[in-house]
């Protein structure tokens, strides 16, 4: 898992409460358990003119002018900016892999859909929880500004704008040294691989028996 660290980087707002995971990765391209190749299809229904399928040739596709994440002002952004209850609807991990994919680092939103939220710390995507007024002058503000870029400090739990205003953010211990230091739960189990060699070593020494076949 990518580490978070701190970023600068642009902003890209979605105006929109309650967007669910299926309008993030639409069910049709769940055909994948790997975590890469989703990010052509994040938010399909709403970046396209057409219905999307697994397969086709999406840089052929008619793209939808009035979808923010098409217009170029907003290309190559790391940070996109919601409104409430962001990744409502099924639990699909793939919904924080298509974020990821696309290229966003972390999304801010007033608040998020709970399996989301958790999903999207497994995968080194940063979600924050900002104030509705806190939000609402962001959006305010990358309307007003093009080029408009947010600095996001991880380890001082602040997203900072370009005036110099700072925003605290909340996030637990546990969660916090996994995003600084890449570790998902395989990294952090394996950070214990020579205790777990030792454990097995002392197991299989107790009761051979249970390893003649193995």
């Amino acid at each position: 898992m990518k580490a978070f660290t701190k970023i600068t980087a642009l902003v890209a707002p979605l105006d929109r409460v309650n967007v669910d995971t299926d309008a993030i990765i639409p069910k049709q391209f769940l055909k994948s358990i790997k975590r890469s190749g989703f990010g052509p299809n994040a938010f399909d229904e709403w970046r396209y003119l057409d219905h999307g399928e697994p397969g086709m040739d999406n840089s052929k596709r008619p793209l939808n002018p009035n979808f923010p994440l098409n217009q170029l002002r907003y290309q190559g952004a790391q940070i996109l900016l919601t409104r409430k209850n962001f990744g409502c609807g099924s639990s699909r991990e793939h919904a924080p892999w298509a974020l990821d994919d696309y290229g966003f680092r972390a999304v801010i939103a007033p608040s998020f859909a709970d399996i989301f939220f958790n999903n999207c710390y497994k995968n080194g995507l940063l979600p924050i929880v900002l104030t509705e007024k806190q939000v609402n002058r962001l959006f305010r503000e990358v309307e007003a500004q093009e080029g408009y870029s947010l600095a996001i400090d991880l380890e001082t739990q602040t997203v900072t704008t370009p005036s110099g205003d700072e925003f605290a953010f909340d996030i637990t211990e546990h969660r916090k040294h996994c995003l600084l230091n890449g570790l998902d739960e395989i990294g952090l189990t394996l950070q214990h691989a020579d205790e777990i060699h030792e454990f097995e070593e002392k197991h299989k020494a107790a009761q051979p028996w249970l390893y003649h076949n193995v």
